[in-house]
């Protein structure tokens, strides 16, 4: 399974793989995480894309993440892993290339915004080797079910 560039051939399958991962935030999160019309706009954005993973089915999805760059800076998000390939480094396998790619794009830096009540997304991040820099709004307030705020993180690339 090798990442490649996401396209809009892979737009359904990124929305079935993005919404399977982040069911785990179904506590305090009302909906689905994204949608057709999300992943498209995201993709038609100004220096972002999508990598993904194919498993061995053409044209099915293990893995995906967005990212972009902007400037010296490069972020991502919505990084999600199928739920049956969870636990198998295709997370690990995406923030690699994720890093690879902005390194390429000549990044210093790359940034992540995690929800504070995944309580397990900071340790997990720290041990990709970043740091916590401050705190922000959660942006689309009206899906939730509870109150919210992100944890910003950065490493320098």
């Amino acid at each position: 399974m090798n990442v490649r560039m996401g396209g809009p051939g892979d737009i359904p399958e990124l929305v079935r793989v993005i919404n399977a991962a982040y069911r785990v935030e179904d506590f305090f999160i009302d909906g689905d995480r994204t949608s057709a019309e999300d992943v498209a706009a995201r993709m038609r954005a100004p220096g972002a894309r999508f990598l993904v993973i194919e498993t061995e089915v053409r044209g099915t999805l293990a893995a995906s993440v967005w990212l972009e760059t902007v400037g010296e800076r490069g972020h991502f998000a919505m990084l999600s892993v199928d739920p049956p390939h969870q636990g198998t480094g295709l997370g690990r396998r995406l923030i690699d290339a994720v890093e690879d790619y902005c390194r390429k794009a000549e990044c210093s830096a790359l940034d992540i915004e995690v929800v504070n009540l995944r309580e397990e997304l900071p340790p997990l991040y720290e041990a990709f080797g970043f740091s916590k820099t401050g705190l922000g709004s959660f942006s689309d307030t009206g899906q939730l079910k509870r109150p919210a705020h992100l944890i910003l993180m950065s490493k320098p690339i």
